[in-house]
């Protein structure tokens, strides 16, 4: 009896890849073992410095700086995270911040420089909102899951490993924090932290009619050594993510799975604005467009030499002209 291919995948436990974690679905050809139970950041960090994993959900902005400095990684156009980010620009309340202009030579944290989110949140507050981010003093408290040296005209400052920039928003030290989470003082309704916008639904919703984007900040990375060795596996991959997140998204329709009073009404509302698909997979027209621009960021903010294209970023995941459809024996 053939074996199949044994790999390890390293993900989070989402509702649209789950399917994967618990054996529903299954990539033709390959044994995966999943292992779910870390954060992003650490799981980024074991396999971009590590090489713990085979395969791995991990940052777009960090698997750029890695093929940037030539690290033996490939990625596939799967996206299993994407995330508005306008609610997550975190004011010290007591600054006379009010607009994002008033951004403009503060102190900014952030929980690493390179994370996608703030990869986001500074490109945006560039483009949109007139806040370059060289004009900002930035300080960073992790080390980046990528090795990076900031560039010349770049003010960032690595804190000690006893500050952290949530405590250090609340108590004034910084002026702002862009952060990938809802931190803890916003929980505890800390009355010196705020948002930058505080409706920041409604500014998101205009941001996304503006732009077409829901910004992605996760792909899904391989070891070249995989790829070179069995280049049949970033495919059938591929399609396994593709039908995990299918079956996903399909329990979600059912408002009896989530213990909301109006869950449906949400999921209705998230259709109407973004479509049946939010979280569509493969180098579709308007996932090329916002990968194109986070590239572009990438290079504008020093976290890469040039712009990438895609096709030095991402595989080639098809099989050819309406072929894959309709299975035919």
């Amino acid at each position: 009896m053939s074996k199949n291919l044994q790999l390890t995948l390293a993900v989070g436990d989402y509702e649209i890849t789950r399917p994967l974690i618990d054996g529903r679905v299954k990539a033709d050809g390959i044994d995966l073992t999943v292992v779910s139970k870390m954060d992003s950041t650490t799981r980024h960090w074991r396999f971009l410095r590590n090489q713990d994993f085979d395969v791995a959900e991990i940052s777009c902005s960090s698997y750029m700086a890695s093929r940037d400095k030539g690290m033996p990684f490939a990625a596939i156009p799967v996206f299993p995270h994407r995330r508005f980010r306008h609610g997550f620009i975190f004011i010290n309340t007591k600054k006379g911040i009010t607009k994002p202009t008033d951004l403009i030579g503060k102190k900014i944290g952030v929980k690493q420089y390179q994370a996608s989110a703030i990869l986001w949140m500074r490109g945006f507050l560039e483009s949109e909102y007139g806040v370059p981010h060289r004009s900002i003093d930035w300080y960073s408290e992790l080390d980046e899951s990528v090795a990076f040296v900031p560039p010349p005209g770049l003010k960032l400052t690595k804190l000690p490993d006893d500050r952290g920039v949530e405590e250090m928003l609340a108590k004034g030290e910084l002026d702002a924090l862009l952060h990938p989470d809802l931190i803890q003082p916003m929980l505890d309704k800390d009355p010196n932290v705020g948002r930058l916008f505080p409706d920041y639904k409604s500014e998101e919703k205009a941001f996304y009619k503006r732009t077409g984007i829901f910004p992605i900040m996760h792909a899904v990375g391989i070891k070249q050594e995989i790829v070179d060795k069995y280049p049949w596996v970033p495919i059938n991959l591929f399609h396994a993510f593709n039908e995990a997140k299918d079956m996903g998204m399909k329990r979600m329709e059912n408002p009896r799975v989530a213990p909301l009073a109006w869950y449906r009404e949400a999921w209705e509302e998230q259709e109407e604005a973004l479509g049946k698909d939010p979280f569509e997979y493969g180098m579709t027209e308007k996932n090329e467009h916002q990968l194109n621009l986070l590239a572009k960021y990438s290079f504008e903010q020093g976290i890469s030499s040039k712009q990438h294209s895609l096709d030095d970023l991402f595989l080639k995941v098809d099989q050819g002209r309406k072929r894959g459809h309709i299975f035919r024996v």
